[in-house]
């Protein structure tokens, strides 16, 4: 089996996890609390000279044919870094104001929700296509295979048992998901829209989603693994998976600044948002592998004040906020 298709049953795996996420939610009454949980994470991470999108400055005394030279044959792009820590995508700035109107689908209709998830998508590729491909990155949409009930995927089933949540397949570039079992849950598996009825709950976890889509086409899923494999350390493989979801989590929140104008995202509704990350996470009794939900809701609010792809970089973060 090659990487694509081991990362596929890593991710796969990981999907059947984050059920976790809704254990220990508060009930459905609780989605118009106030939030209470720590604010933004302190950035920690700042682009480099060498990472500047400004040109190098021409020196005044170089000889003027060797200047016209470099004109007419301008060097060759230099080798994209995929790198976790210092991955060009980190040079790609911030997520463009786009227009992008949720209107009023509910999340209970398998038909609206899924048309939403879709069109959405598109503008998700809006947003990231012109940013990554400004720094030479390939780039190339996610596909969506959006069931009403229970469907298999490349990963596997969808949802998996005792789960409701989404997946991304990096073996087929794929997003997987059960409008049924996220709005309505799964067995003892609570829906998001049992703890967050307004659509842009379930909208903002298929823009972590898509994170992961990004990190896939930037190299960071490869260096993730690479790294996992390396270490035979299960608190460590742990680190390395919450940093990697928490990242995810972090472009979300670019994402859902970048059409909160239009979707529209009403200050009622940022404020339920920012709640509903508090909500999701890691809880006892369960593998520490997507973070608590105190990071949860820091790393979504990150993503969502900084708009800044190096801000989302999250294995320059200290421990305690990828904890």
């Amino acid at each position: 089996m090659g990487v694509a298709g081991v990362l596929g049953i890593v991710f796969g795996s990981l999907a059947a996890l984050f059920v976790l996420i809704v254990v220990g939610a508060v009930m459905i009454g609780g989605s118009s609390g106030s939030d209470t949980t720590t604010p933004i994470a302190i950035p920690t991470y700042e682009p480099s000279d060498e990472e500047s999108d400004e040109p190098a400055p021409t020196r005044d005394d170089e000889p003027a044919q060797e200047q016209e030279q470099e004109t007419a044959d301008p060097p060759a792009q230099p080798a994209l870094n995929t790198s976790l820590k210092n991955n060009t995508m980190y040079r790609a700035g911030g997520l463009p104001r786009l227009t992008c109107r949720a209107g009023n689908a509910s999340i209970f209709s398998h038909g609206q929700l899924k048309a939403l998830i879709l069109k959405t998508g598109k503008c998700m590729d809006r947003a990231w296509r012109p940013i990554l491909e400004k720094q030479g990155i390939d780039f190339s949409p996610p596909g969506y295979a959006i069931a009403a009930g229970r469907g298999r995927g490349a990963c596997g089933d969808y949802p998996s048992a005792g789960s409701m949540v989404p997946y991304y397949c990096p073996r087929n570039n794929t997003i997987y998901a059960s409008t049924s079992a996220m709005a309505r849950g799964n067995g003892n598996a609570r829906g998001y829209g049992q703890i967050i009825s307004w659509h842009g709950g379930i909208i903002s976890m298929m823009a972590h989603e898509y994170g992961h889509h990004v990190q896939n086409i930037t190299g960071l899923m490869d260096s993730w693994w690479s790294a996992t494999l390396d270490t035979g350390s299960q608190n460590t493989k742990l680190a390395l998976s919450r940093k990697m979801e928490l990242q995810a989590t972090c472009f979300g929140g670019m994402w859902m600044r970048s059409v909160a104008a239009s979707y529209p995202v009403s200050t009622a509704n940022r404020g339920r948002l920012f709640w509903f990350y508090g909500q999701v996470g890691d809880h006892p009794q369960y593998p520490r592998d997507h973070g608590s939900p105190a990071n949860n809701n820091r790393w979504f609010r990150q993503g969502w004040e900084k708009n800044r792809t190096f801000q989302c970089n999250t294995w320059r973060a200290p421990s305690s906020t990828t904890s």
